[in-house]
């Protein structure tokens, strides 16, 4: 038993062989060569694509509506809002981009309650917007449009969403003295084309004001293209009804043939994809940028206006316009962080001049050409329309020769 008990005691003591350890991959080798990581896209090509659709959409509305003469704005707001809802319809079936749309805990009376109410004012926006497009010109509409945070914040407070602030107040009084300044030099002022303007920045301003009280919560926290998903069949319904009594017993087939349905086509797959590009750029880029891009897509329309109808603009509404969109940025970002970005982009514009001193050159004068060419294109309809009118006869002649 002794014996026994001895045996087992060596042979636990008997050290084992060392098993080689294992490393078990963290990766897949044949997946890693088989499947590369994607590339991604410069921020700047979401800025640019925006930019493109956010100012095509406007210039393509004034196109048809003024330049083509197809005067039937809400009709073509309806055909606008029948697109989106056909293709929002669609991508929610064959991609991921309206899967937001699976958290958000739509119901029957969260939908009458709030989509009902926000969609009705869309669709008031949108007319009117489209309305003074008939009026007004592209550059007069923009600096109108610059009251926007001003309609919101007084809506808001109207509507209890925020309390009233005399500071906020005061910060966004340059942005009012600026667009009054602006109007004022208007030389084709036209009332009817204002009052469209203004209850359209009036009606888009509720509409947002309706839009963030929804999304205060976080289960209805819905991106551009959900809420497109959501408020274009309603939009499309009361356009088309009101369409149907306003506007469609006055058209014919020859006003749609006269544009063409292609363009049509085309004006409404822009508008939509407006929407999409809003999306990607909300979540490519920040708020600064967002606003930044919006205030030079304002900028840039207003010098398409100029060279594309040959709109006059003053040098008052240069000034006022000026002062509107200093305080829509000093309004948006705030004194101390508006500093800072001035700081930090006077610092990368004098290391960029010590490293390419001839392109920091080449960029001034480009900059300044340009300046002088929109001011003289602007303002010389104003002070020499004789002169403007035998240069642009000169020009024409020339051309056709």
């Amino acid at each position: 038993m002794a014996d026994v008990e001895k045996k087992v005691r060596l042979s636990g003591e008997q050290p084992r062989a060392a098993e080689p350890a294992t490393i078990l991959p963290t990766v897949n080798p044949a997946a890693e060569k088989s499947a590369p990581p994607p590339p991604s896209l410069h921020p700047a090509v979401y800025v640019v694509t925006w930019i493109g659709f956010s100012g095509g959409v406007i210039l393509f509305n004034k196109w048809l509506l003024d330049t083509l003469g197809f005067k039937f704005p809400i009709t073509l707001t309806a055909w606008h809002m029948i697109f989106a809802t056909i293709m929002t319809q669609i991508l929610a079936r064959t991609t991921t981009l309206l899967d937001g749309r699976k958290t958000v805990k739509m119901t029957g009376r969260v939908y009458l309650r709030a989509i009902l109410p926000i969609g009705f004012f869309f669709s008031l926006s949108l007319i009117c917007g489209n309305k003074a497009y008939l009026y007004l010109s592209v550059a007069f509409i923009q600096m109108l449009k610059a009251c926007m945070p001003v309609a919101v914040l007084l809506t808001s407070w109207t509507m209890g969403v925020d309390s009233p602030s005399l500071k906020t107040l005061g910060n966004v009084s340059f942005i009012v003295i600026g667009v009054v300044i602006a109007s004022y030099g208007e030389i084709e002022f036209n009332l009817t084309g204002f009052i469209y303007q203004a209850g359209g920045i009036t009606f888009e301003a509720t509409r947002l004001v309706l839009v963030q009280r929804l999304l205060s919560s976080a289960e209805y926290k819905m991106d551009p293209l959900v809420s497109l998903y959501y408020f274009a069949p309603v939009c499309a319904v009361m356009n088309g009804v009101t369409a149907l009594f306003l506007e469609i017993p006055q058209m014919s087939m020859n006003n749609i043939y006269d544009v063409g349905i292609f363009m049509l086509v085309a004006n409404a797959m822009v508008a939509f994809l407006l929407n999409v590009s809003v999306v990607f750029l909300i979540g490519k880029t920040s708020s600064l940028v967002l606003t930044l891009c919006g205030i030079l897509k304002d900028i840039l329309l207003v010098a398409c206006s100029m060279l594309i109808w040959g709109t006059p603009v003053t040098g008052t509404q240069f000034f006022g316009y000026a002062i509107a969109l200093g305080g829509l940025l000093y309004y948006k970002l705030g004194a101390e962080q508006l500093k800072g970005y001035i700081s930090h982009m006077g610092r990368s514009w004098s290391e960029f001049g010590v490293q390419r001193p001839a392109m920091r050159k080449a960029l001034v004068f480009g900059l300044i050409l340009i300046t002088l060419f929109i001011l003289l294109g602007g303002l010389a309809p104003t002070y020499a329309p004789d002169q403007t009118k035998n240069l642009k006869d000169m020009l024409s002649t020339g051309m056709g020769s």
